[in-house]
């Protein structure tokens, strides 16, 4: 079942509006906010536009060292901490730390993720982006969003990807453990993972007053690229083969504060209300892919099974059972 909210509204902006038009004139003082990955590419965009909106950002960071050079000026040291999201202990730990620091959650934004990296087993054998992009984000989300019952605006953001077109979850073989690993379609699969953990996210907490949100940044050059060859970018369309942006990524490309706009949007806009359990793009709600030009498939909108309920329901109990929650 999709939400009959999964419909476009009329927000004000569009695809290259800048972070700090989505945050002028926002007051966060007083609120306590949880980015993973704000300390790189457009985690640190959506950390720097928070920061100066007055909240208490909290940066949980794999690499410490690299976080507080990045995050130096924006957040003190006292607000990064250690937790790798492929380390569940780690992840306990963090969250073990922050309830014993906090009363309150208001916004969690699940920002940080790999993609399209070699294969990599962790955990009790999991491929590693399902298990990063997924599971830690799943353990995190799960200790964490009892602290956000009954906060006035509290919302949880969810970062997900174009490409969650290429796979729903493959119920039948999760881990590729029976199949040939391929790399996109792990990172698909783990990027429709990390929006149905937003809807399911949303289903169970609307009563309580919370609001989940997953959202496409769009196509940004960060960091997350680094598994990637230059024959690879040429092959996508993104780069021409003198190494060049091509025109693709001229026209559709954003910088990293505009790739951090429409998660800021969905973490603040008074417009949102109520329509938590919905994908974004482009400060937007999506466009069902249905609904939109063939040729455009591949970039904008989003797939049905990355916004349906009862897979969302599927997914959140499979997760659970993994981790005997």
């Amino acid at each position: 079942m999709l939400s009959v909210n999964q419909k476009p509204i009329n927000s004000g902006f569009n695809s290259k509006t800048e972070s700090s038009e989505v945050l002028n004139g926002l007051n966060l003082q007083d609120k306590v906010i949880v980015v993973t990955g704000g300390y790189s590419g457009i985690g640190l965009e959506t950390t720097r536009g928070l920061a100066l909106a007055g909240a208490d950002v909290i940066i949980p960071a794999k690499r410490i060292d690299v976080a507080a050079n990045n995050l130096d000026g924006i957040v003190t040291k006292e607000n990064i901490y250690q937790m790798d999201l492929g380390d569940l202990n780690s992840v306990k730990s963090f969250t073990d730390k922050f309830k014993n620091k906090y009363s309150q959650l208001n916004i969690l934004i699940n920002n940080a993720g790999i993609m399209a990296c070699p294969e990599t087993r962790i955990g009790n054998n999991w491929e590693s982006q399902f298990a990063i992009n997924h599971i830690g984000h799943f353990l995190l989300t799960n200790e964490l969003m009892d602290m956000m019952i009954d906060i006035e605006g509290a919302r949880f953001v969810s970062l997900s990807s174009s490409a969650h077109a290429l796979t729903g979850i493959l119920w039948d073989d999760i881990h590729f453990q029976n199949t040939p690993y391929d790399k996109w379609m792990a990172y698909g699969q783990s990027k429709t993972a990390s929006s149905l953990i937003a809807i399911e996210f949303n289903n169970r907490m609307r009563d309580k007053g919370v609001e989940g949100y997953a959202v496409h940044p769009g196509g940004i050059i960060t960091p997350l690229q680094r598994h990637l060859e230059k024959d690879e970018m040429v092959a996508l369309g993104w780069m021409d083969e003198d190494g060049s942006p091509s025109e693709l990524a001229k026209n559709f490309f954003k910088s990293p504060s505009q790739g951090a706009s429409t998660a800021l949007w969905c973490a603040t806009s008074p417009d949102l209300n109520g329509l938590g359990g919905i994908f974004c793009e482009d400060c937007n709600i999506a466009k069902r892919k249905s609904e939109i030009d063939e040729s455009m498939q591949r970039y904008f909108g989003v797939a049905d099974w990355a916004v349906d309920s009862e897979e969302a329901l599927k997914l959140w109990e499979t997760t659970e059972s993994l981790l005997e929650l």
